[in-house]
């Protein structure tokens, strides 16, 4: 059977089944209802969404600190949805060839994973991290990750507008 023209291999749609609880799904229908929208249209926005959010993780050269912004901003929320593991989590950011300028210390990647409270508590015993010492846990570990891998100043505005603690 041959396509029509213009239709390419990449261009068909896939049926995909996913488990839901209750609770989500009502939210979805809610929102789809309230959109004026199909709940397809809904999910195709969500993944959308996603893959434009984390779009660092689909490009294989982007390794080891190159991916340190993305996971801190979604830190709570890839602990709390995947429950990622130190040893996975080193294997995604480093990919096992990471080039020695970008190599992400076990160290570092368990700060990514610790709760709110164990992280203040690690960046305490690091001597090089109360320099940038910050009420705000979650800027304070940007700032001291921004030094650490010389990364550019990613979401420069928190950094700007962050009290620094006395």
């Amino acid at each position: 059977m041959s396509s029509s023209p213009g239709f390419t291999e990449g261009d068909k749609k896939q049926i995909v089944s996913m488990r839901l609880n209750n609770h989500d799904r009502n939210a979805i229908q809610t929102m789809a209802s309230r959109l004026f929208v199909r709940e397809a249209e809904l999910y195709r926005f969500a993944v959308s969404n996603l893959l434009n959010r984390m779009y660092q993780l689909h490009d294989m050269d982007c390794t080891g600190s190159d991916l340190l912004p993305l996971f801190i901003e979604f830190r709570e929320e890839l602990n709390q949805n995947l429950g990622l593991k130190k040893q996975q989590l080193f294997k995604i950011i480093n990919n096992g060839n990471a080039h020695p300028d970008k190599f992400v210390s076990m160290a570092d990647i368990e700060l990514i994973l610790l709760p709110q409270h164990l992280v203040r508590q690690r960046l305490l015993q690091i001597d090089a991290a109360l320099a940038f010492k910050q009420l705000d846990i979650n800027i304070w570990l940007k700032s001291y990750f921004i030094e650490k891998y010389s990364l550019p100043t990613f979401i420069e505005e928190d950094l700007d507008t962050a009290e620094v603690e006395a």
